[in-house]
């Protein structure tokens, strides 16, 4: 268990950022500007809207606190290479899709530590384990916006080959993926079955409404529905590695997954149960 944590896990979460980097190119940076509207509303939805909805629902069902942490651990991740596939099902507009996630992923560096930080303070009190704003940053730079600007980089001077090894790229991420999951719901399988009732609902409706105002609020700014679509499934659908991954590097754990992790853990199962009916009524618009 211990390999998977201190070597699986972060090695995963890399090749996805990894992934995630090759598949851009300056274009994709580009949109940002060329967009600013529909990428400003999709920002702000993921880096408010999400851990303030998060926060609410935490709070409503009465998570324990190792919980509740976890629940905002996995609000503050941004979609990864899953929300852009979802965008390209439902239809949605996979340019802007790429370049919400890899903006807000580079900016994540920035925006995680410090909120994370505040919310095992918040949640755990004296129970807290001291969260260095500073190593936290540090490891969020090296395991996703390092990889990020080297898959940049690979692609802008190699695209023939960063091309040819994306899809190969994409589906180890996938593997891992499933395999820190599973991993992580059998380390903390009974406290899994205990909280299931409670923890299964609140992961749900937090992925449920978070699509729907999504959608909302990208229609209220006047954003066609080709682009709501893809804010509300940036806003609805988070990288559950990255939260799995942040849970262990504040926890310190090196045996076991931590608590804090299975929020992410269920998630990277119940978000595909919620974004199915969603691509469906997407797909239709």
């Amino acid at each position: 268990m211990d390999i998977l944590i201190n070597v699986v896990l972060p090695l995963a979460l890399a090749i996805i950022m990894l992934s995630l980097g090759i598949g851009l190119t300056g274009a994709d940076f580009a949109r940002v500007a060329a967009r600013p509207k529909a990428f400003v509303n999709g920002a702000v939805s993921l880096v408010i809207l999400v851990p303030v909805t998060a926060y609410a629902i935490a709070t409503l069902f009465g998570l324990p606190p190792e919980l509740a942490v976890g629940m905002m651990l996995l609000s503050l991740c941004p979609g990864g290479v899953t929300s852009n596939m979802i965008s390209k099902l439902a239809r949605g507009d996979v340019a802007l899709s790429v370049s919400l996630t890899a903006v807000v992923s580079l900016l994540s560096i920035l925006t995680v530590p410090i909120l994370a930080a505040w919310a095992v303070t918040h949640f755990m009190g004296a129970q807290a384990p001291e969260v260095s704003v500073t190593s936290l940053a540090i490891a969020m730079f090296l395991i996703t916006t390092l990889p990020v600007l080297i898959g940049v980089t690979i692609r802008h001077f190699a695209s023939a080959f960063a091309i040819r090894v994306e899809p190969v790229l994409s589906t180890i991420a996938t593997v891992l993926f499933v395999v820190i999951v599973l991993a992580a719901l059998a380390g903390n399988w009974t406290l899994f079955v205990e909280n299931l009732g409670t923890l299964g609902p609140a992961l749900i409706l937090l992925n449920a409404i978070l699509m729907v105002l999504g959608f909302a609020l990208a229609r209220l700014a006047a954003l066609t529905v080709f682009s709501a679509k893809t804010v509300s499934i940036e806003t609805g659908i988070q990288n559950a590695t990255l939260g799995i991954t942040l849970a262990a590097l504040i926890s310190g754990q090196s045996e076991g997954f931590s608590t804090m992790a299975l929020p992410s853990a269920v998630y990277g199962i119940t978000m595909y149960l919620v974004a199915i009916p969603f691509v469906a009524w997407f797909r239709s618009r």
